[in-house]
């Protein structure tokens, strides 16, 4: 997947503008590397088009790894970080890790949502939905 494409998908899942997904994506992938370990972190990037990898590499990982718990801490942050709209954060966070399982190899986002808890995997889409069936949601 490209660069313009993964930002297309994001901004046509949360219903933005381009430029709207691509920070959002940027805050999302910023802010999962915080999440997950710097391995795991290492493995998507190497998946990911040139300017959507540098976003797994930020220096931020390491102090902040363990301090996000859960999917709304995860939201949180992303909603803080430069350039997003906060009323924006939840369905960029939805749209971005979806794509990102559309971008990288199955075995690689498994490993990657099995360092989160299992609340990340209910926002998700199903693997060929548009918008369809979300578990407990």
């Amino acid at each position: 997947m490209e660069y313009q494409d993964f930002i297309n998908a994001v901004a046509t899942r949360a219903k933005v503008s381009t430029d709207q997904a691509a920070a959002l994506t940027r805050a999302t992938l910023e802010t999962l590397a915080c999440r997950i370990s710097s391995g795991q972190a290492e493995d998507l990037a190497y998946q990911l088009p040139e300017g959507l990898d540098d976003h797994l590499r930020t220096p931020l990982r390491h102090e902040q790894a363990k301090y996000l718990l859960g999917l709304e801490d995860f939201v949180q942050r992303v909603a803080e970080r430069p350039g997003v709209d906060p009323a924006l954060a939840g369905a960029g966070v939805r749209a971005a890790l979806t794509t990102l399982r559309e971008a990288v190899t199955r075995e690689e986002f498994e490993d990657t949502v099995a360092q989160l808890p299992k609340e990340f995997r209910q926002v998700i889409e199903p693997v060929g939905a548009g918008g369809g069936r979300h578990p407990r949601s």
